[in-house]
C-alpha cells in the first residue's frame, strides 16, 4: 500500500494514521503502545529526507513467514569525490520496532551491482552499520539512521554501475562528473562509478551563443528563484502547521489521559457507593426483622400489666423463648452474682472481717465457677448467632426490594 502521490506532509500523516489505526486481520503487527512513536519516526524521516517515502509491503522472513510491514522506500544522498549521488535503499520496520532496529537493504537498479567485500553491505544487500548494531530504544530513530547511512556510504559507496557510460554532455558542470573517470585499474579500464543519480546542476553554454544563453539563464534564474522562494514559504508554513497540529494532538492526548483517570476515579466512587447502598439495604432488612420481633413481643405481653405493676413477679417478668436463651440468662445471672460476691469479699478483707487466706480460697473457688459460666455463655452466644443468621436468611425474601 502506497500513500497518495503527493509530497504533502498532511497526506503522509493521514496515510500513517490510517494504516496504524487498522484492527483485525488487516492490522499491522506492531504493539499498540509503540504505534504513535512509529508514526512520529516516519513523519520526522519524511520531513528531513523527502526522498524516503513510507509504504506498506509484504516482508518475507528467513524462515519463509510473510508479514505486511511498514517501510521507507527511496534514496539517501551521499557526497563522493565532490559529487552528489543517491543510494536507493529500503528501510523495513520489523514487528518489534522501535525496541529493535529496522532491517535496511540497498536496492540496486538493473544497471547497478553491489560492491564485493563491502564492510557494511553483504551480497544480498543487507546493511549492518554500527548504528544498527548499537540501536538503543527509545533514543535511536530513523532520522539519525538516514544521516548515518549517508555518512557511511559517502566514505565507501556500496553500489556501482555494471559498466562505465560516456558523458553525453561534454560541457557538463564539473561537479556532476561521474566516478567512471576517477583513476584506472591495473588493466587500464575506468574505475567503476557508483549510482547513476547525481545531483542536477544547470549546464553552461559554449561558442558564440554565450550572451544569449546568459540572458536566457538570467530570466530562468529569476523565475526559479521566485518559485524556490514560494516553495520555501509554503514548506515553512507546512512545517509550522504540522508542529501546531502535533502540539494540539499532544494536548488532546494529555486531556484524554486526564479524562481516563477521572473516569477510573468516577467508576471507583460509583462502585463504593453501590457497595454502601447494598450494606444499608441489608442493615434495613435487619432493622425491619428486629422491629417485627419487638412488635410481636409487645403484642404478646401487652395484657400482662393490666393488674398493676405491684403484682408483677420479677422472676417471671421475662420469659425465655428457647433453651439457649434460658441457659444464657442463667449463666449471665451466675456471672453477675459472683461479681457481687467477690466485691463483698474484698470489702470484708479491707474491714478486717475475714482473714486474708480465707478470702483467697473463696475468690479462687468463685473465679473457677465464673470462668466456666462465662465459657458456657460464649458458646451459647455463638449458637444464637448462627440461629439468628439462619432466621435472617429465611426471612430475607419478605423484605427484598
Amino acid at each position: 500500500m502506497v500513500p497518495p502521490p503527493s509530497s504533502n506532509h498532511q497526506a503522509i500523516q493521514q496515510f500513517l494514521s490510517s494504516v496504524l489505526s487498522q484492527h483485525g486481520t488487516s492490522a499491522l503487527p506492531y504493539s499498540e503502545d509503540t504505534k504513535w512513536l512509529i508514526r512520529q519516526h516516519l513523519l520526522s524521516l519524511t520531513t528531513t529526507s523527502p526522498s524516503l517515502e513510507p509504504k506498506t509491503a509484504t516482508f518475507t522472513h528467513n524462515d519463509g513467514r510473510t508479514v505486511n510491514l511498514l517501510q521507507a522506500d527511496g534514496t539517501v544522498p551521499i557526497t563522493f569525490i565532490s559529487a552528489t549521488y543517491n543510494i536507493p535503499v529500503i528501510i523495513w520496520l520489523i514487528e518489534s520496532y522501535p525496541r529493535h532496529p529496522p532491517c535496511v537493504y540497498v536496492n540496486p537498479t538493473r544497471d547497478m551491482i553491489i560492491k564485493r567485500s563491502h564492510p557494511f553491505v553483504n551480497p544480498s544487500g543487507l546493511v549492518s552499520i554500527p548504528y544498527l548494531q548499537d540501536w538503543i530504544y527509545p533514543s535511536s530513530n530513523l532520522v539519525d539512521l538516514a544521516r548515518e547511512l549517508s555518512s557511511v556510504f559517502g566514505r565507501d559507496p556500496p553500489l556501482f554501475s555494471q559498466r562505465p557510460k560516456p558523458n553525453p554532455n561534454p560541457n557538463y558542470h564539473p561537479n556532476q562528473s561521474s566516478l567512471g573517470s576517477v583513476g584506472n585499474t591495473g588493466g587500464g579500464g575506468g574505475y567503476p562509478r557508483p549510482i547513476v543519480r547525481p545531483a542536477q546542476y544547470p549546464p553552461y553554454g559554449s561558442g558564440g551563443a554565450v550572451g544569449k544563453v546568459e540572458a536566457e539563464d538570467a530570466a530562468e534564474v529569476h523565475k526559479r528563484n521566485v518559485i524556490n522562494k514560494l516553495v520555501e514559504n509554503v514548506h515553512g508554513d507546512m512545517l509550522q502547521f504540522s508542529k501546531t497540529r502535533e502540539a494540539e494532538m499532544e494536548s488532546w492526548f494529555r486531556a484524554q489521559s486526564v479524562l481516563r483517570g477521572r473516569e477510573e476515579e468516577f467508576n471507583k466512587g460509583l462502585k463504593e457507593m453501590r457497595d454502601k447502598m447494598e450494606g444499608l439495604e441489608l442493615h434495613l432488612q435487619v432493622v425491619l426483622m428486629n422491629t417485627d420481633v419487638l412488635e410481636a413481643w409487645v403484642r404478646e405481653n401487652k395484657g400482662k400489666l393490666k393488674g398493676g405493676s405491684e403484682d408483677i413477679d420479677v422472676d417471671n417478668a421475662f420469659e425465655c423463648v428457647d433453651v439457649l436463651s434460658k441457659q444464657m440468662l442463667e449463666c449471665t445471672a451466675v456471672d453477675m452474682a459472683i461479681e457481687d460476691a467477690v466485691y463483698s469479699l474484698e470489702k470484708a478483707v479491707q474491714e478486717g472481717a475475714m482473714p486474708f487466706d480465707q478470702y483467697l480460697r473463696n475468690v479462687r473457688l468463685l473465679s473457677r465457677e465464673q470462668f466456666f459460666n462465662r465459657a458456657t455463655a460464649a458458646k451459647v452466644r455463638a449458637a444464637q448467632m448462627q440461629a439468628q443468621v439462619a432466621g435472617m436468611a429465611a426471612r430475607a425474601p419478605r423484605y427484598a426490594t
